[in-house]
């Protein structure tokens, strides 16, 4: 509800001691649109919502002070005003003997208009008073009542403002908190077995505790404008408001996940299966190839290969009881989890098989680079050259003997290198046969 502004002051004291006639009809006219300004100010003061909320609530903190400070001066107010009146009747009556007023007649009414001649009770508890009654002025009067009417107005379209603006939006949040609260049961998020349950808790606890303060003591929770004098200047304070609405979304998010997993657990599940399965068979190719390697492969380090990932075995069994009980915040994490575990799993497999192969790669490499030579050679019509019949056959039974020796097999399809090599200086016929000159393992 509207409120009109401060109420206006008189300013129409005389040059002389004593006005004339027409100076005392002039203020008296102008007291009169005082007047009434004044009394339209404190009636709308008086049926302000924010007042009557205010004179209904258990208030707590700074509005209990401030609002009890306030009370005061609102009662004073209209004290004062009761004066105000007074002291314009007794001028008019004054005024209304004649229509040419005598000098005394003036006087007296100089002294109502412009001196201290209206006695009041006193002040003491807003101004700080020692006196048992004051003398005023109607001109300091209403500058009084401007200030008091200004600071009560403060009071109340501060607390009003709060009482609108938040406890309907932590209402609304609320109204979230509780669908959230709901959709969290239903997917198992629940306080002391999820983290996002307690935290659900927390802001529970968190909202209530705000609602209750904001409609107890809501002038702790009003920011007044930097710089701004006007009565009700600022907005509400709602970091509080704020911290629970974003801790409420992120809990929110965390659910939407945990949803998530509930709508995909079963293709999740068949992938991990799938991947780990992949990396048993890998795994089981590595051993099988191991023993190969062992059994035709001398002097060469295998390295060894690990059993089945028995523990990602086991996680899997859990979660598939997870989703088969239907405890998908538990299910999220796991998840999770075992999806990164078991992609390095099966490379770590791959790793291993390619490890434990490199020996018989090393053997098929000399093999095939000891062929390309005696073709080479053949094609050249040298392949009954006993140095190099001799040398294939030394290289060849490394190779194809179990177990092999790599190293001296190497050493051998070398000599037969060099000596093809050697034997083939003049009869090299251009760069068809560049392809498998030279290199070695």
């Amino acid at each position: 509800m509207g409120v009109p502004g401060p109420f206006p002051s008189f300013a129409g004291t005389p040059d002389g001691p004593v006005l004339g006639r027409e100076e005392v009809d002039r203020a008296l006219a102008k007291l009169a649109a005082e007047h009434e300004a004044i009394e339209s100010s404190l009636l709308a003061l008086q049926d302000h919502a924010g007042r009557r909320l205010l004179e209904g609530a258990e208030l707590t903190g700074v509005t209990k002070d401030r609002w009890s400070t306030t009370e005061q001066a609102i009662s004073l107010l209209w004290s004062y005003f009761d004066a105000y009146s007074e002291a314009l009747a007794r001028a008019r009556e004054v005024r209304s003997r004649h229509r040419w007023p005598t000098q005394s007649e003036l006087a007296e009414l100089t002294e109502l208009l412009c001196g201290t001649a209206i006695t009041l009770p006193s002040s003491a508890t807003l101004c700080g008073s020692p006196l048992l009654s004051e003398e005023l002025s109607l001109d300091r009067l209403v500058d009084r009542m401007n200030r008091w009417y200004a600071e009560a107005l403060d009071v109340i379209v501060s607390a009003d403002a709060v009482w609108s603006a938040l406890p309907a939006r932590i209402d609304m949040l609320s109204a979230e908190l509780h669908r959230t609260r709901s959709l969290a049961h239903s997917v198992g998020v629940r306080p002391g077995e999820h983290p996002s349950g307690d935290d659900l808790e927390q802001i529970t606890a968190e909202l209530t505790a705000l609602r209750a303060e904001v409609v107890s003591d809501p002038l702790a929770f009003w920011k007044p404008a930097s710089g701004s004098s006007a009565p009700g200047g600022g907005s509400p304070d709602t970091e509080r408001y704020d911290r629970a609405a974003r801790a409420l979304e992120d809990v929110r998010r965390e659910i939407e996940a945990v949803l998530d997993v509930r709508q995909d657990a079963e293709r999740r599940l068949m992938r991990l299966r799938d991947v780990l399965s992949r990396a048993d068979r890998t795994l089981a190719e590595a051993r099988q190839a191991r023993g190969e390697v062992l059994a035709k492969i001398a002097a060469s380090e295998v390295p060894a290969v690990s059993g089945p990932p028995t523990a990602l075995h086991e996680q899997l069994v859990a979660a598939a009881d997870y989703r088969r009980r239907s405890q998908w915040h538990r299910l999220s994490p796991l998840l999770e989890s075992l999806e990164q575990r078991a992609d390095d799993e099966l490379l770590r497999a791959r790793e291993s098989l390619t490890a434990v192969t490199a020996p018989l790669a090393v053997r098929a490499e000399l093999r095939g680079r000891l062929d390309a030579y005696r073709a080479k050679v053949a094609r050249h019509g040298m392949a009954e050259d006993p140095l190099l019949v001799e040398r294939y056959d030394v290289a060849r039974r490394m190779l194809w003997s179990a177990p092999c020796d790599l190293r001296a097999a190497e050493q051998a399809v070398l000599r037969y290198q060099q000596a093809a090599a050697e034997a083939l200086v003049p009869r090299q016929s251009g760069p068809a046969d560049e392809g498998i000159e030279g290199g070695s393992v």
